[in-house]
């Protein structure tokens, strides 16, 4: 058995993939898919080895971005891949610093027992990324593992990344980016209380505390959205940012459901953006906005009723 091992002392070989998976796209799937399929020919076990923060926090900070997911979402997505083993390692300037033959012996080799690595076209990894594909297979021949490359991901014309689905949620362009993930891009947070002022206009909200850890929220704006309860899913309407009607209000997150009348404080909500439908703007009176809300209720129901979504 190698020393320092993370893994059960029956398990004696492994197909390893590496990486990021910010997000946790349709390409990031290709390459579990990949891993654990070649794990069963094997007859071996499927490990990825990610990190439990990005890696530019450390090396740049200045150019780390938002996150796609955060790392409990991450976990959740990644609870429902298939996988035998996820490791989260803490990303440490000490790690930043392994080159990339340091990485593959101390890391993939004694801890987590690679005999084959799978890795995307784009994969870079080891101080400064410096270890490229070629590095990896030459790693691969002298200290007795395979390497495999799993080829792009597209949507349509376009190779799918973190980096452009960050740039489509930071736009607004929210069915772009479900194109690229797979599924409607989310964040979670508990209903918080708030001014009361949806509830004064006919219009009850619930408010929605801005998630943490760096999640990276979409363009301010008006969106039809889906809110997952704790026991049901409905349709609705999400005001992300500033409230520019009513003068010193500060920015917030509200949730208006379609169809249902429920004290749901203190619960947590999953909400799913599906299409953004127009910018914040301020109106000269709250007449003004509630007739501008009634019309964005409207092309929300048109919204839901063209792609056959109903709530529960």
């Amino acid at each position: 058995m190698r020393p320092e091992s993370s893994l059960p002392p029956e398990v004696r070989e492994t197909v390893v993939t590496v990486g990021t998976f910010d997000g946790v796209h349709r390409g990031h799937h290709a390459v579990l898919e990949e891993i654990g399929e070649r794990a069963r020919r094997r007859g071996s076990r499927s490990v990825l080895v990610t990190f439990d923060r990005h890696p530019l926090t450390v090396v740049r900070p200045e150019a780390a971005p938002a996150l796609l997911t955060t790392p409990d979402e991450k976990m959740a997505i990644l609870a429902q891949s298939g996988l035998d083993y996820v490791a989260f390692l803490p990303f440490t300037w000490t790690l930043s610093r392994y080159t990339p033959e340091e990485f593959i012996r101390l890391v993939l080799l004694d801890r987590f027992r690679v005999a084959e690595l799978v890795i995307g076209h784009d994969h870079g990894f080891g101080r400064s990324r410096s270890g490229s594909i070629d590095t990896a297979r030459r790693l691969g021949t002298e200290l007795g593992f395979d390497v495999d490359v799993v080829e792009a991901v597209t949507a349509g014309d376009e190779t799918i990344s973190s980096t452009k689905i960050r740039k489509a949620v930071a736009a607004g362009d929210v069915g772009r980016a479900a194109r690229g993930l797979g599924r409607p891009y989310s964040f979670r947070g508990p209903v918080v209380h708030g001014m009361g002022r949806g509830r004064e206009l006919s219009f009850p909200t619930a408010n929605i505390e801005a998630p943490g850890g760096r999640k990276l929220l979409p363009l301010e704006g008006i969106y039809a959205v889906r809110a997952s309860l704790r026991d049901e899913i409905c349709n609705g309407l999400l005001h992300l940012g500033p409230r520019p009607t009513f003068a010193g209000s500060p920015p917030s997150i509200e949730l208006y459901l379609l169809d249902f009348d429920r004290d749901i404080y203190g619960e947590r909500v999953q909400v799913d953006f599906l299409e953004r439908l127009r910018g914040v703007k301020p109106f000269a009176s709250a007449a003004e906005l509630v007739e501008q809300m009634r019309r964005d209720e409207q092309r929300a129901r048109e919204f839901f009723r063209e792609r056959g979504l109903h709530g529960d």
